[in-house]
Formats: C-alpha cells, structure tokens, sequence
C-alpha cells in the first residue's frame, strides 16, 4: 500500500516536474519569440528606412534627370523658335523683293506695249513705202513682182549651177588624188608582205660526171647509146671537152629534168645500153609524173586552195619545170596568188577566190597540147572546161587584156601578174643584151625629128621621150606616140609590153636683178 502510495506520489511528483518543465520551456520559447520579434522589428525598421532612403535617391535622381530633359527640350523649342523667326523675317524680305520684282516687271509690260504700239505703227508706214517702191520699181521695170521674182530664180539658178560644177570639178580632182595615192599604198603594201623566191631556169643543164672515162660508156658503140638517149628524151646531148660534164640542151624542162635523172640511174646502176635506156627513162618519166602531181597537191595545200579538178592540180605541178623569161612559173604563180589575195583584202574583196585565180592564171603555158592560142585565152578555156566559177576564168582570159574585164577580180589579177613579173630580180636577161635594147629603144625615138631627150626606164618597160614645144604641138605628140610605139613592136624584140610617154612642155625663164 505504502509502496503503491509512493508510486503514485513518484508519478504525480514526476508529472509536476514535467509540467514545470514544460512551463519553464514555454517561458523560454515565448522570451525568444518575442526577441525574435523584437529584432525582426528592428531589422523591418533598418530597412524600411534604407528603403526609404534609396526611394529618395531614386527620386531625386529621376527629377535631375526629367529636369534635365525639359531643359534640353526647352533650348531646341528656343533654337526651332530662333531659327522660325530668321525665316519669317527672310520671307517677308523675299516677299517684298517679289513685290518689288512685280512692279518692275509690270512696269517692263507696260513700256513693251507701248513699244509694240509703235512698231505697229512703223511696220505699217514700211508697208506702206514698200508697196508704194514695188509700184515704181514696176513702172520703171516695165515688169510684175512675179516675173521679177522669176528672173531672180532664173540668175541664182545659173550661179548655183556654176558653182555646183566647180564643186564637182574639185571632188573629182581630189578623188584623183586620194585614189592614186590609196592604190599606191596598198600596191606598197602588198609587195611589202610578199617575198618569194625566184628560181632562175636556163635552156641548158649541165650533168656532172665522176670522171671523163664515163663519157665514152655514155656514147656507147658508134654512138648508139647516145643516140638512144636522144630518142627516148628528146634532148640534145652534148658531150665535149668540158671536163667532168655533160650537157643536156632543150626547151622543154621536163625533157631535160627527165634526162638528168635517167643519166644518174645509167651511170650509178652502170648498165648502159639502148634496152637499158628505154627501160630507164620510162620509170624516170612515170617519176616524174608523179612528182609533178605531188608539186600540184602541196602548192594548192600552201595556198589553202581547195577543190581543185586533178587535171588543174597536174597543171599547176608542171609549172615547176616552166619559165618565163628567167622566173619560174610556179614561185610567180605563187608569188601572183598571195599578191591577189593580200590586195582582194585590203579592197574588201574575196582573198581565197582570189588566191584562186592568181594561182590559175598561167596555166595556159602548161598545156598538153599547142594550140594556136595566146595562153591566157587558153587558160581560160581550161578553167572553163574544169568547172572553175565565171569570175575565175574571166580573170585568167582577160589578165592580159584578150577579153573584157567583166568583175573586180580581173584587174587584181592583172595588176599583181604585173607586179610579180615587173619587180627587181623577178626576171633577168644577158647584161649585154638588155642594155643593147635599151640602147635601140633611145635610138629609136631620137631618130624623129623635134625630139630632144630619150629615156627607157622601169627595165625598158617603158620609154619616155621628151619633145621640143616650138617644134611640135599638142596633135603631133599624140601621133608621134603611135608612130614609135608601131616601129617597136615592127622591128624590136622585147618581154611583156612597152609604154611610150610624150612629154612636151613650155618653159618660161625670168631673172629678177
């Protein structure tokens, strides 16, 4: 019981210590709640106040700064008032200048209306006196205004037509002048761009021989070999004292180039005899033949000449083995080819038609055949008859004027076979011989009376014969000019054509002392 007494005195004991336990802790806790509180407070108070401060700073700043703007806004509305009020000021200045401008332009009306008042006025006084002058010029006259008018139109036409001619006269002279001078450029020109070689072809070929003892194999028994050799060539060959050479003589280059090489065969290969012979010259002219195609085919590649019929090509070939007058056909054929087409060129022409043509042009002295033909009417034919272009074949019939020239392409061809042919080193003859025919050509002309002078010039292409005035006049010269020209042609023999110029003059000499 005591035990069960002091249990419960234990638990109530116990529970009242728990109880001023927790009444002490809630003691404790309200204290601190309330310094919590308190500080809490404190620090509200710290901060509102910052707060209040930093509201204030804000605020002072935000006013300088709208303080600030209303004062930057203040001085443009002043400066904007400023500058409006200078404006104002210039209008009213402009305003009035205007005003001023205005009166004085109205006042300018006003004296120009007068002025135009009185030029009414005076125009009809002057149309009055000018009626009243053209009613006595008509009675004085004797004629209307209208026929007056006529003759006036009549007289100013007259002029006009003098002076129109006059006009004419001096294009023309000056025309000359610019077309000699331009023809004499491009002729200059197109020389200048050509230069061709100019192979010298003689009658004759010499064949050189190791040593004289081959001569007599070459003549054979009784000369049978020789005379073999002729017969299948149809070249003369000489065999004389000449050392270490034979020469071979005949027109025709092809014959000669021919035996030249059926010599070389016969004496390297050493079996010399007639069979031999004709076996030879056989392969050398089949050879040939084919060389001559060759030459053809590659000159018409050089020139960039296309289509040509292969009888033309065989044609233009031979022309290797022909000259005239020294120079070898094919380089002047050649050399006329370029020559066209550099001239066609420079007129604005067709160079390739015309390199065409200028390569064509003497095919007439290759023919296989001879007929009774000058050689440019021939080659024509030949062209003709090879389908070459009628422009083509009129400038090869007509470059030496058979047949009329019918296009522009034939004097080119004319002009460069000229050229070609004319120029220095082109053609050559024996020294004596040419100046002996120079010689004759001066003789000739100082044999007529009234003649004072003589030259041949331009290689004796061409004679100038100087005359006394007083001792023939402007008729004569004209028929002397015929008469030598006819007495050259009659009795002198020479290449290509002779131009006689008479030259008569009268001189008239003063001396101022």
């Amino acid at each position: 019981m005591n035990i069960v007494i002091y249990i419960c005195i234990a638990v109530i004991a116990l529970a009242i210590g728990v109880g001023v336990t927790m009444f002490m802790q809630k003691k404790m806790a309200r204290t601190a709640a309330k310094t919590i509180i308190e500080e809490a407070e404190r620090e509200a108070d710290v901060l509102k106040k910052n707060k209040l401060l930093e509201a204030r700073e804000e605020e002072i700043k935000i006013k300088a700064d709208a303080e600030k703007v209303a004062n930057q806004r203040m001085s443009k509305i002043q400066s904007i008032e400023s500058r409006q009020k200078q404006r104002e000021l210039q209008l009213n200045q402009q305003q009035s200048e205007n005003q001023r401008a205005l009166n004085e332009i109205e006042a300018t009306r006003n004296r120009l209306d007068n002025r135009e008042a009185k030029l009414e006025e005076r125009n009809k006084e002057i149309d009055a006196m000018h009626s009243k002058m053209r009613e006595t010029l008509e009675h004085i006259s004797g004629l209307t205004a209208d026929e007056a008018r006529e003759k006036l139109i009549e007289s100013l036409k007259d002029e006009a037509k003098t002076a129109a001619a006059s006009y004419i006269n001096d294009i023309m002279d000056e025309a000359k002048m610019t077309a000699n001078k331009e023809a004499k450029r491009i002729v200059v020109k197109t020389i200048q761009r050509v230069a061709t070689e100019t192979a010298i072809e003689n009658s004759v070929t010499v064949f050189h021989i190791d040593s004289d003892e081959i001569k007599g194999r070459i003549i054979g028994r009784e000369g049978r070999n020789i005379r073999a050799l002729e017969a299948a060539t149809g070249i003369e060959i000489i065999v004389d004292d000449t050392p270490e050479a034979i020469v071979l003589s005949g027109f025709d280059p092809v014959r000669r180039e021919i035996a030249r090489l059926a010599l070389h065969q016969l004496v390297a290969d050493g079996r010399i005899h007639p069979a031999r012979i004709e076996e030879v010259v056989a392969k050398v002219r089949r050879q040939i033949e084919e060389e001559i195609i060759e030459t053809g085919k590659r000159t018409a590649i050089d020139l960039g000449i296309h289509g040509l019929h292969p009888d033309l090509i065989r044609l233009v070939g031979k022309m290797k083995y022909r000259s005239s007058y020294g120079q070898n056909l094919l380089q002047h054929s050649r050399e006329t080819a370029n020559l066209c087409a550099i001239m066609a060129a420079e007129l604005g022409l067709n160079p390739k038609k015309a390199r065409r043509a200028g390569l064509l042009h003497d095919i007439g002295k290759v023919p296989d055949e001879e007929p009774e033909l000058p050689h440019a009417l021939l080659g024509m034919k030949l062209a003709e008859k090879y389908k070459e272009k009628p422009d083509i074949c009129n400038a090869i019939g007509s470059h030496h004027d058979e047949i009329e020239q019918t296009s522009l392409l034939a004097p080119i061809v004319q002009v460069c076979d000229a050229i070609s042919g004319a120029r220095p080193g082109a053609r050559r003859e024996i020294v004596e011989a040419y100046i002996k025919r120079l010689n004759d050509l001066e003789q000739l002309a100082l044999s007529y009376p009234g003649v004072i002078k003589t030259y041949a010039i331009q290689a004796g292409r061409e004679l100038r014969v100087i005359v006394g005035a007083d001792k023939i006049d402007d008729a004569e010269t004209e028929k002397l000019s015929t008469e030598i020209a006819k007495r050259i042609q009659d009795e002198m023999t020479y290449p290509g054509q002779v131009k006689i110029t008479v030259i008569r003059e009268t001189r008239a000499v003063s001396f101022a002392k």
